[in-house]
């Protein structure tokens, strides 16, 4: 059931200054929601991998000297840097006419006035100041390192919009939800860049970006009428559909190889449990058509669970293996 709107009138006074409603505050579902939390996942899954992983070098070297505290904190970092992304994300889709009353896939906070514009983007930004202390504390915790990869994170999450509009979003989601969360969460951990983190890292990756690709394929025509450009718009429905069978195709390929080598243990291949999931978004993914975005309406959230149920399992296994 919906919750009623939370009035506090000792706080009418400064309505003006956070952009809400005059009367009436948006109710603690409706900030919550402002987060986009059925999207955590994208985040906090391949940090959760990473961490497992080190788990799982430990049990191979216990010579390895590791930091779960700070690992832990990375992990609510990496967390907070994709809050903030979502809400400015939102903030600038909203006023340059990308969410609109007939688009699919925003939170519609926007769209339905539950917030005004300046609340959302202020709301951005809390979170990414608070993300900004986190990372320093770990910089000083670790080394300069992670300020590199952590000022590649907070650009990232800062400048999204504009990569999103010049067809760019797809590869940065792919550095930052892959190799940038995992090198960082690992070297937070354990001092140490190590190449085999980035290719754990990858398999997550191809899934990650087929949750924006799915997305902007179903939104091209709207892309289109608010004049911005992703990658599925400038490679049209079939080559689009295709992307999204060959990123789901690499990503099972790249699991095999990382046991065949490995890199991880054969019982990770149990991750091969979710292909029928892969297989049946394939199989909506071919309905895929300009005109006809219902038909795909969902395919983003379907993604979000293969992503969700794939990691989830996958941190599982190699918490496993390590006991093997």
């Amino acid at each position: 059931m919906r919750p009623g709107v939370i009035t506090v009138s000792g706080f009418i006074g400064f309505l003006p200054i956070f952009g809400m409603m005059k009367t009436t505050l948006p109710s603690l579902r409706h900030w919550l929601i402002a987060t986009r939390p059925w999207s955590f996942p994208a985040s906090s899954m391949p940090a959760l991998v990473t961490f497992v992983y080190v788990f799982f070098l430990t049990r191979q070297d216990a010579a390895l000297e590791v930091n779960w505290l700070a690992g832990a904190l990375a992990v609510l970092g990496a967390l907070v840097f994709q809050i903030s992304g979502n809400l400015i994300s939102d903030y600038f889709d909203y006023t340059h006419g990308v969410d609109r009353e007939d688009t699919f896939g925003s939170s519609r906070l926007l769209v339905n006035g539950i917030f005004r514009p300046r609340a959302i983007l202020w709301y951005g930004i809390g979170f990414m100041t608070f993300g900004v202390l986190i990372g320093l504390y770990l910089v000083v915790q670790t080394g300069w390192p992670l300020l590199m990869i952590g000022l590649l994170g907070f650009f990232g999450a800062a400048f999204y919009y504009t990569f999103k509009i010049h067809a760019l979003g797809d590869a940065l989601i792919f550095v930052i939800y892959g190799p940038l969360i995992s090198l960082g969460v690992f070297y937070v951990m354990t001092g140490l860049l190590d190449w085999r983190i980035v290719v754990v890292s990858l398999p997550i990756a191809f899934i990650t970006v087929n949750i924006l690709h799915a997305n902007n394929t179903r939104d091209i025509a709207h892309d289109r009428r608010a004049n911005i450009k992703t990658l599925a718009m400038l490679l049209g429905v079939r080559a689009a559909i295709f992307e999204y069978k060959l990123l789901i195709v690499l990503t099972y390929l790249l699991m095999a190889a990382l046991t065949v080598s490995g890199i991880l243990h054969w019982a990770t291949l149990c991750v091969f449990l979710t292909l029928p999931l892969a297989i049946g978004n394939c199989r909506v993914m071919e309905g895929a058509c300009e005109g006809q975005p219902e038909n795909i309406r969902d395919l983003d959230v379907r993604t979000a669970k293969l992503q969700l149920t794939f990691s989830a399992l996958l941190s599982g296994l190699i918490f496993l293996s390590a006991w093997l």
